[in-house]
């Protein structure tokens, strides 16, 4: 009996078709795990009660928004108005800036709602360990259920959407107001809703996962400008700057002299000032200032500025003056006439963005890093199935 030595045959190098094969597994288990979530949000009656909640107070506020303009402009028409004074913008900038500053309130609050219990959620009820057991990775579940509750809170943004489209239709803006407006909140609400599943992974109880990202979700809106208001107080310097002089204006009747000019002349002499820029990261964090920074506003000139500015863009403003520092906005610095509107080339969006982003990721890599089994160590109490 001859004996046959089998020799091992060349090693099997994936090839595209399995790449492609494997990624298309990876998604289609996330699929899986947001389809189950949504039926399971689908079935609850309080999800369609929130909505329109949601849907009626928006539509409030746009009619109380639009009545006050209105009776404004009643107050301001019967009154002598001098020449050269800028005119407001219409209703249709008012309600947009008032529309969207409540939309991103509501959105802050519903999307911790949404996402804070989507995994110790299961845990509690008994059901996250028959998702561990199956085929399903770590990662999955965990992007799975972000990606349930992000859809969850679009749906209420969608809902808001009608009343940024009537804003535009009332004149004042273009579309790309709510493009870019409905891009930059569909973001930060992705933002909060990983945050609330990061949380969520890594807390054992619901509730305490809830209250860590509402106090999470404070300290960005609410934190950020009084640690900036507290840290720019530690940041005093100098700049070098000399004397401004004002032209002389005619304030004769039924006449408006617009914004003062002045010219800068004299020594430069060394000025105490804060360094604003050295902290304006801080209010980077801010979702209303990443929000309010991205939007395209029109170019404004003089006390058009003042009197045709609304809120979210002051929010702007103010986000885009603590960046410049007082080399661009403090008086006659260097020797340089500063604008009273400032077009900056780098906005300050893009660095809170990253700075929530990162924030973000970190919290679902240790979320993942929870998910993994087995589990090398669990709190006292854990409920496992």
């Amino acid at each position: 009996m001859s004996m046959e030595k089998t020799l091992p045959g060349p090693a099997q190098v994936p090839g595209p078709a399995d790449g492609r094969a494997a990624v298309a597994g990876y998604f289609g288990g996330i699929r899986d795990v947001v389809v189950l979530e949504m039926k399971q949000r689908l079935r609850s009656r309080g999800w369609y009660i929130m909505l329109g909640v949601w849907f009626v107070v928006i539509a409030m506020v746009t009619a109380l928004t639009w009545a006050g303009w209105n009776a404004s402009m009643e107050v301001r028409n019967s009154m002598p108005v001098p020449d050269g004074m800028p005119q407001p913008d219409g209703p249709g900038s008012a309600i947009f800036e008032v529309v969207l500053a409540f939309v991103l309130l509501f959105a802050l609050l519903v999307a911790p709602a949404l996402s804070a219990n989507a995994i110790n959620g299961d845990r509690a009820g008994g059901t996250l360990a028959i998702l561990q057991v199956t085929l399903l990775t770590p990662g999955q579940i965990l992007w799975g259920k972000f990606c349930a509750a992000w859809l969850a809170a679009i749906a209420f943004l969608a809902a808001s959407a009608p009343f940024l489209i009537f804003a535009v239709l009332l004149g004042g803006l273009t579309p790309g107001h709510v493009l870019v407006s409905l891009l930059m909140l569909a973001v930060e609400v992705a933002v909060i809703c990983g945050i609330g599943v990061g949380i969520s992974a890594l807390a054992g109880r619901p509730l305490f996962s809830i209250v860590v990202t509402y106090l999470t979700v404070a300290a960005l809106v609410v934190g950020s400008p009084i640690a900036f208001g507290l840290g720019v107080q530690l940041t005093r310097g100098t700049v070098m700057a000399n004397q401004p002089r004002y032209s002389a204006a005619e304030y004769g009747p039924g006449t408006y002299p617009g914004s003062p000019e002045y010219v800068c002349e004299g020594p430069l002499v060394e000025q105490d000032v804060l360094r604003t820029e050295r902290v304006a990261w801080l209010l980077a964090l801010n979702p209303y200032v990443v929000v309010a920074d991205a939007i395209p506003y029109p170019e404004r000139q003089g006390l058009q500025y003042y009197y045709s500015g609304g809120m979210i863009e002051n929010i702007s403003q103010g986000a885009r003056a603590a960046l410049a520092g007082p080399e661009g906005t403090y008086t006659c610095a260097n020797g340089q006439v500063q604008p009273q509107y400032l077009e900056q080339a780098t906005p300050l969006w893009p660095l809170g963005l990253a700075l929530q982003l990162g924030l973000t990721g970190l919290l679902l890599w240790l979320g993942w890093r929870a998910l993994r089994t087995p589990a090398g160590r669990l709190a006292l109490g854990t409920r496992i199935a």
